[in-house]
């Protein structure tokens, strides 16, 4: 591979023949790849240097970016190859060089059924107004269930939709709905300022990119209060602790209203989280899924969110379930190994319980 600016092209392409999800570039390193979620090498690479890396760079961000870059030493964007793809990457700083990582987006949105969630999820893409979050960790797939969610409602609906992100991930073509996307930084200095600008942009559906501080939660807050369907992402595992991670974000003398008002317009929760195939073939999603209902509501007002796991667990009937149950099938059925399942259990015990029950 040769090692000029066009190097990244010649990476990214062997990342797609390996079929990756990720790209890492950093100073020392041979160029790594994320295959069914674990990292290797580029086979035919050699050690990056410096020099190698900023020109990546500089063939990737315009003099805007740049600048944001030097001021903030980080920055997040994404971008296209022709022929290969569409990406989103963050560059940062470590030990005095850049490095980059690059996650690979397809141009096609996935299909909502083929993403393997619970089929009770599109059940949110009826609503009219309220509150859905995806929950996960970073990599989960919480930004893809949001843009399938968003693209069953663009197929299904004549709605104005607004998506606010930070980068635009998925590029939604105009279908019975109107969808406009805004990214921050080009085309709002933050969430919050956008979000406070869509409520007077005459929007039916708001996805939010993700919910960061107390003003952009307490402005989605009020959007879906006001009959704006609000989607966005939470960095929690566990309907429960969505709930905990949006109270606690506020001074105590705040989190009484905030429960009142999550109480009264939350509609339900996805937790994900993926899993490599015992057969190395791929991932798979392992799901929690909250569907808020009147019991729900009166636990978040009044602060017994502790409560919130046994509800889950005796509402099959509603379409919910925890993880440990979802990751119990995913055992039985042979999709992956028991170690894996244990690793991401949040109750090893419970988990183990699901699994007795065959």
């Amino acid at each position: 591979m040769s090692m000029d600016a066009n190097y990244i092209v010649e990476l990214l392409q062997a990342a797609k023949t390996e079929d990756a999800t990720d790209l890492h570039i950093c100073a020392g390193s041979l160029p790594l790849i994320r295959v069914n979620g674990k990292l290797k090498e580029i086979i035919g690479t050699e050690k990056l240097l410096p020099r190698t890396i900023d020109a990546i760079i500089e063939g990737l961000i315009s003099d805007r970016q740049r600048k944001r870059l030097e001021e903030d030493r980080v920055l997040d964007f994404s971008f296209s190859k022709p022929g290969l793809g569409r990406y989103r990457a963050n560059i940062y700083s470590q030990r005095g060089t850049y490095a980059l990582a690059v996650r690979m987006l397809p141009f096609d949105i996935p299909r909502l059924e083929s993403l393997g969630l619970p089929k009770v999820i599109e059940r949110f893409t009826t609503k009219t107004r309220g509150l859905f979050l995806a929950a996960g960790a970073t990599g989960s797939g919480k930004s893809t269930t949001l843009a399938s969610l968003i693209d069953r409602i663009n197929e299904s609906h004549q709605y104005h939709i607004l998506t606010i992100e930070d980068p635009i991930e998925y590029l939604h073509r105009h279908k019975l709905s109107l969808v406009t996307q805004r990214e921050i930084g080009d085309d709002a200095d933050s969430f919050s300022d956008a979000l406070r600008a869509a409520l007077r942009e005459d929007p039916d559906v708001v996805m939010v990119g993700e919910m960061r501080d107390p003003e952009s939660i307490s402005i989605a807050l009020t959007a879906a209060e006001t009959g704006h369907l609000v989607l966005s992402t939470i960095h929690t595992i566990g309907a429960a602790k969505s709930i905990d991670r949006i109270v606690d974000a506020f001074e105590t003398d705040q989190q009484a209203q905030i429960r009142t008002q999550l109480a009264t317009v939350l509609e339900g929760v996805v937790s994900q989280q993926l899993l490599p195939r015992i057969d190395a073939s791929g991932m798979v999603a392992a799901c929690e899924v909250m569907v808020v209902t009147p019991a729900v509501r009166n636990l978040i007002r009044e602060g017994k969110h502790y409560q919130v796991n046994s509800i889950i667990q005796t509402g099959q009937s509603q379409g919910m379930q925890l993880l440990e149950s979802d990751l119990a099938e995913l055992v039985n059925s042979g999709a992956v190994s028991l170690d894996e399942a244990l690793l991401r259990a949040q109750d090893q015990q419970l988990l183990k319980q699901f699994l007795n029950r065959r």
